[in-house]
């Protein structure tokens, strides 16, 4: 069989590390027995934000590809209890993810559906890979199988419990389903015989699994007992999935069948060379054995490289409850959308989603946060600069180096020209600002990156507030030029976050920054120059007229009563 560690000839095509490499963002495809929850909006928007900024960098050709995981034992047990079939519930199932994606402004560029042709076509030849490799075998199988996880765990997983009708039953120690005796004969992936390869990957690669304790877990698995995985079920139990080839008899394994979509969006076993493995996996911690155990371990077998990054993220509770059909607390993100619109909803849980601890949703904190940050504090400073009052020649203003001379440091400020040092900290922090929002993305912290461009916006209404520029006198040019200089450093302060949220609220950076004549060709990462007059060179938007009036940036939402009456309507 192929050598584990090895991958196939021309398997990394045009993956160098080089400005131009190729990159395919993946989320999880998602499981077609019920409609979308924010859980499963999570992880596309966080590849969507990877994604967009990305492209902002101009750092290469990237794609993002997203779709339905539509067969198993789940599925076809949700159609049979809805009285139709499981290609009809997967069509209704996977539209609704559709929609739910597209309504959120995810920018995927491949949907899979694993019930499509090229895909099984995939899976098919992915197995005939293993198969060759004499990684499978046929054994007779029994234990503890969870229907809702489509898999078996062992019984260190496992709880002791009553169910409805008050007899003991197993649950699953992490999430409470029930899980039921099975014995089966399938066929058996020598999970056990890559132990080596998988901890030499890791060990190489301390990176790619992201964050450190999601790595370290992992490691810590390991360690452990690796049993051979059954990747076959009995297909007189399960109909519903793609057979064995060379053997009817069989059902492949959900989990095999999901993760191959990785390869067949890439046209895998012809066209996948020219990509991977320069893939990034975004997952919730809730399917990281699958994505950072199994997953490596079948490619290795199959003779190709583990993908370059897996990135997790953990899980949205709800007023510190999980969410859960049977409590009635799960959030429709349409809903979300018709009450916080598409950036407000996106802009919290982007903000608030920290991928290495679970975070709490509620309605006020939505309201409390996107109110606070996109309406008064971003927005207010974007009406008061522009307002005809205080901007009446709705103009880029010229800055002036005998108001604001450049210094070392901000402490030789006092006494030189208007500004203090105060004025001198927030420069240097937004001047800072793009690099350290750049490293923050490429360490999945995207709630850094808005903790810092939150924290700037704040100090930049801070600056407004304490010149007072409503307060000079146009006729004094003395105080003419100070008026222009405060604008001029209030504008380009809005206009570099304007930049730097497109990934995060794209219609509202859009907005703001078609308000500031901010061309399509001047919104990228790679030539964002801040306050470039500071530093004695020219600035191309001084003196230029302003965009037309846009309206308010964003639109308070209402209190919780008004939110509870759409939420309604919605």
């Amino acid at each position: 069989r192929p050598a584990a560690g090895r991958a196939a000839p021309g398997t990394a095509t045009g993956t160098g590390t080089g400005p131009g490499r190729r990159l395919l963002l993946s989320t999880p495809i998602f499981y077609a027995n019920g409609p979308p929850h924010i859980g499963h909006l999570y992880s596309a928007l966080l590849a969507d934000a990877l994604l967009r900024h990305r492209r902002l960098r101009a750092a290469g050709p990237a794609r993002l590809c997203t779709g339905t995981d539509e067969h198993g034992l789940k599925i076809q047990q949700a159609a049979a209890a809805a009285g139709t079939s499981p290609a009809e519930l997967c069509e209704r199932v996977s539209g609704l993810f559709r929609q739910a994606l597209t309504r959120a402004g995810v920018a995927y560029t491949d949907f899979t559906r694993t019930s499509e042709p090229r895909h099984q076509r995939a899976v098919r030849h992915f197995w005939g890979a293993l198969s060759d490799g004499g990684v499978l075998y046929k054994g007779a199988y029994e234990g503890w199988y969870c229907t809702a996880e489509e898999s078996f765990l062992p019984e260190s997983q496992l709880a002791e419990r009553t169910d409805a009708q008050g007899r003991p039953c197993k649950v699953s120690l992490e999430t409470g389903h029930e899980v039921h005796w099975t014995k089966e004969e399938n066929y058996m992936f020598r999970l056990s015989a890559f132990r080596d390869p998988l901890q030499n990957w890791l060990r190489d690669n301390p990176h790619a699994i992201f964050p450190d304790p999601f790595y370290q877990c992992v490691l810590r698995w390991l360690d452990e007992d690796l049993p051979d995985l059954s990747v076959s079920r009995e297909r007189s139990r399960l109909q519903w999935g793609i057979p064995v080839p060379s053997d009817p008899t069989q059902t492949i394994y959900v989990w095999v069948d999901a993760l191959v979509n990785y390869l067949s969006v890439l046209g895998y076993p012809e066209g996948h060379g020219a990509w991977w493995p320069a893939v990034h996996h975004v997952v919730g911690k809730d399917i990281l054995k699958f994505h950072a155990l199994y997953w490596p371990a079948l490619l290795l077998a199959a003779g190709l490289e583990p993908p370059e990054r897996i990135l997790v993220h953990s899980h949205w509770t709800v007023r510190g409850q999980k969410m859960s059909k049977s409590l009635g607390n799960v959030v429709d993100p349409s809903v979300c959308v018709g009450q916080y619109g598409v950036d407000g909803f996106r802009y919290f849980l982007l903000r608030q989603g920290v991928p290495d601890r679970d975070c709490d949703y509620y309605d006020e904190k939505v309201v409390k946060l996107v109110n606070s940050e996109l309406a008064d504090a971003l927005g207010g400073l974007l009406n008061r600069t522009t307002a005809p009052s205080i901007n009446p020649s709705n103009t880029y203003p010229r800055f002036s180096e005998s108001c604001f001379p450049k210094v070392q440091d901000s402490r030789e400020a006092k006494g030189t020209g208007r500004a203090c040092a105060e004025d001198y900290e927030l420069v240097a922090a937004v001047a800072s600002l793009p690099a350290r929002v750049d490293s923050y993305f490429k360490n999945f912290q995207i709630y850094k990156a808005l903790e810092c461009i939150a924290q700037c916006v704040r100090q930049t209404n801070g600056f407004f507030q304490r010149h007072r520029p409503w307060k000079l006198d146009r006729r004094d040019a003395a105080e003419q030029l100070w008026l222009d200089t405060i604008l001029h450093i209030t504008l380009e302060c809005l206009r570099v976050y304007g930049t730097l949220l497109q990934p995060v609220v794209p219609h509202t950076a859009d907005k703001l920054l078609s308000r500031l004549a901010v061309g399509p060709g001047e919104r990228g990462l790679s030539a964002l120059v801040f306050l470039a007059r500071y530093d004695g060179k020219p600035c191309p938007f001084e003196g230029r007229q302003l965009g037309p009036d846009t309206g308010v940036l964003f639109h308070r939402l209402g209190k919780s009563e008004t939110m509870k009456k759409r939420k309604q309507e919605a």
